[in-house]
C-alpha cells in the first residue's frame, strides 16, 4: 500500500501521438489535509475512493489505498467534495517496462501537462520519453489536492 512515484512537467504534446490509452478523469477531495487526503475519483466507467497519507522527505512515496465503488457511487460522494473538483485527460505512455501517466488539466488548470511514472523502489532507474521536462516530484502545489486550492492558472 505505499505509493511510490516520481513526477514531472511535461514540455510538449507529443505524448499524444505515443499514447496507448487516453481516460477522461473527475475527482473531488472530501479531506485535503495533507496527512490523510480522501479522493473521490470517476475514471472512465469506474469509481474509486482513495486515501493518501503525507509524503516522505522526498516526496516520492506514500501511503495510498484504494477502493473500487460504482460510478453512481462516486458521482454522489462528488457532491459532498470539498470547492475545488479537478478535470482532466490522462494519456498512458509505454516506455520500456514503465507506463508514463500524462494528465492533460482542464478548467482552472488548463495548459497544466504532469506526467507521472510509478516505481517498485526509489532508486530504480528508467529512461524517460523526450517529451519530459523538469522533476516536481515532492513540489507539494503539483499534488492535485493543492491544485484544486490554487488551481494552476492562478498561480
Amino acid at each position: 500500500m505505499i505509493e511510490i512515484e516520481r513526477k514531472f512537467l511535461v514540455t510538449s504534446d507529443a505524448f499524444k501521438e505515443e499514447a496507448f490509452k487516453v481516460t477522461q478523469i473527475v475527482q473531488g477531495f472530501l479531506n485535503k489535509d495533507p496527512e490523510r487526503t480522501v479522493r473521490i475519483r470517476i475514471k472512465g466507467e469506474q469509481g474509486f475512493l482513495t486515501v493518501k497519507g503525507i509524503s516522505n522527505d522526498s516526496g516520492t512515496s506514500r501511503f495510498e489505498w484504494e477502493k473500487e465503488i460504482t460510478v453512481e457511487e462516486a458521482t454522489s460522494l462528488l457532491k459532498l467534495c470539498e470547492e475545488g473538483v479537478i478535470s482532466k485527460n490522462r494519456y498512458e505512455v509505454k516506455k520500456g517496462n514503465y507506463v508514463f501517466e500524462v494528465d492533460e488539466f482542464f478548467e482552472e488548470n488548463e495548459g497544466l501537462l504532469l506526467a507521472e511514472v510509478e516505481l517498485e523502489n526509489e532508486n530504480e532507474t528508467y529512461v524517460t520519453p523526450e517529451w519530459i521536462g523538469k522533476e516536481v516530484t515532492g513540489i507539494k502545489k503539483y499534488y492535485n489536492s493543492q491544485l484544486s486550492i490554487k488551481p494552476y492558472n492562478k498561480w
